[in-house]
């Protein structure tokens, strides 16, 4: 069985880049699109300022329910690709059709779950008062569609553990582009504001997922989609949940914990809530596009561990280091010196895009730390051990950045001593990621790969 992209085979340093950049550049098409939604109802919405804040406030909520999506995706994604690099065709089969049963099922079960704790979220989030209404009004609409971003999360993971990152991203273009004609229809003509924007989002993503499923179902090999296929297989299912639900928790204790630093930046106002906004999309350009060589480093380890390759494995882990590192700190260090005229995209206030700017220059050059982060977390979780990063970024960056906002921003109340925590955790997690790795790495790599699930 060959692989659409065979990643067990050809210079390593030129098949990462091939196989990461689409990813990232769907991730920041995908941000993008959805940063319209932001950009559409700050320049015109009826409520231009609070309707701003409104959407920025449900940042943190929004990406939880994304890493969750993504994160069990991930469990999708690495054991089709160890059974791939096994060529073991039978069971990529299988595989493909218990992971789209298990999107369906989990995607709906979240749609119902965000419909209960949207507002009582955001109240404990203390979200001001003059937007905790629109916020919860965007929040419920957003969360309809949560069954559609599962299913094209699955979808693309299956396409991605085959080597095939450019489908996925031509399917979020076109996707993309309903998103933000709807936008401008919904907010310009319609006048829905918030709900206008929530609403296309959701339009959106199931325009995505639709497009996913065309692809699958017309795909020749074992990751072909038939109906008459669509199956839970326990082993299967226990495997992909194994992987993929630690992934799910170490994104969602990031989130969790932005969460609570969200809940310290609403305490400065529906101002600092704005300029936050902002820099937190530029964040988030950036964390794309070192997640994407974390992905490189998962489907790449997962390919050639179960082809039993594991040199390659390393070397794989070294090259997504050293390109993540390099590509993410240049990027970084850009959006900080064209701060302003970026800030510009999203707001007409000066004050707010000066605040935003503040943001970025505490935030966005140490996110080489979270390269780190990202890429030795794939390469374990390709490994077919999920727990360990998971439980690592539970003490140094939940843990940590909880006790900052409990212990040290009362002490320095101000937006950037709240701030200093990104930094701070980011350097603790990577470097106890950094010795864990060398400390397991002759152990994971040397001997016969696992049997999946991994102990």
């Amino acid at each position: 069985m060959k692989p659409r992209n065979d990643l067990r085979h050809g210079t390593l340093w030129k098949q990462i880049l091939l196989f990461a950049l689409p990813i990232a550049a769907t991730s920041m098409l995908q941000q993008l699109f959805n940063s319209a939604d932001v950009a559409v109802v700050g320049r015109f919405s009826a409520q231009k300022e609070l309707a701003l804040a409104a959407v920025g406030s449900t940042t943190s909520v929004v990406n939880l329910y994304i890493t969750i999506f993504t994160g069990l995706a991930v469990g999708a994604n690495v054991v089709i690709a160890r059974l791939i690099g096994a060529e073991e065709e039978g069971e990529v089969r299988k595989a493909v059709h218990t992971a789209l049963v298990t999107a369906v099922i989990c995607g709906a079960a979240m749609m119902v779950l965000g419909q209960l704790v949207a507002k009582p979220l955001l109240a404990w989030m203390d979200t001001p008062a003059d937007i905790i209404d629109l916020a919860g009004q965007y929040l419920r609409i957003f969360l309809l569609g949560a069954i559609f971003q599962m299913v094209y999360n699955f979808e693309a993971a299956i396409l991605r553990a085959n080597g095939d990152t450019r489908r996925p991203l031509l399917c979020l273009l076109l996707s993309g582009g309903v998103n933000v004609v709807l936008n401008l229809l919904f907010v310009i003509v319609f006048h829905l504001d918030v709900a206008g924007v929530a609403l296309a989002t959701v339009i959106a993503d199931a325009v995505g997922a639709g497009l996913l499923w065309h692809y699958l179902r017309r795909e020749s090999g074992p990751i072909r989609v038939e109906l008459a296929l669509l199956r839970l297989d326990k082993k299967l299912l226990r495997a992909i949940l194994y992987i993929g639900i630690p992934a799910a928790i170490q994104g969602m204790m990031f989130n969790i914990a932005n969460v609570i630093i969200q809940s310290g930046i609403n305490r400065l106002g529906s101002q600092v809530v704005a300029a936050s906004t902002i820099g937190v999309t530029a964040e988030i350009f950036v964390y794309y596009l070192l997640n994407s060589f974390g992905q490189a480093s998962m489907t790449f380890t997962g390919q050639n561990y179960g082809a039993g390759n594991l040199a390659r494995c390393r070397g794989a882990t070294r090259w997504c280091l050293l390109l993540g590192c390099l590509l993410s700190e240049i990027f970084a260090l850009l959006l900080v010196a064209f701060g302003l005229p970026f800030a510009g995209i999203y707001t007409t206030e000066g004050a707010i895009a000066l605040l935003a700017l503040t943001r970025m220059k505490w935030v966005l050059p140490f996110e080489i730390c979270n390269t780190v982060i990202e890429v030795l977390s794939g390469t374990l979780r390709g490994l077919g051990y999920s727990f360990v990063p998971t439980i690592l970024c539970a003490v140094f960056v939940c843990g940590l950045r909880i006790l900052w906002v409990a212990f040290v921003f009362p002490l320095m109340p101000t937006f950037q001593g709240l701030l200093l925590v990104y930094p701070v955790s980011w350097l603790a997690a990577g470097a106890a990621l950094a010795i864990t790795y060398l400390v397991l790495k002759k152990k994971l790599l040397s001997g016969k790969p696992a049997e999946l699930p991994a102990g």
